[in-house]
């Protein structure tokens, strides 16, 4: 997570990171999210189904080793599952760092 904190926070600040259960289904449903990231210790089933969503809207998905503490933290909110980024600029910059 070390290496995506600052460009995490980046996109919060300018707006293009949506978070909580349902503004992140309306983000993919709309097409708007174009990446996924899923905190650590979220339940079985919540990443499942977030995971299938994700599949559905052929949007990539990292799950994160980090907690949803530090996720939401790194948006500068409370504990968040998971995490959606709307900018592609910001998730192909997200994309190289998880595949290093």
């Amino acid at each position: 997570m070390m290496k995506i904190n600052n460009i995490l926070s980046m996109a919060a600040r300018a707006g293009k990171v949506v978070s909580g259960d349902f503004a992140l289904r309306k983000a993919m449903e709309a097409k708007e999210a174009v990446l996924l990231l899923i905190a650590a210790d979220v339940a079985v089933n919540t990443a499942k189904d977030y995971k299938i969503l994700a599949d559905r809207y052929k949007i990539p998905y990292f799950v994160l080793s980090d907690t949803k503490d530090a996720l939401g933290q790194c948006i500068g909110k409370g504990e968040r599952a998971a995490v959606a980024v709307c900018d592609s600029g910001f998730a192909v910059a997200i994309e190289k760092k998880m595949k290093l």
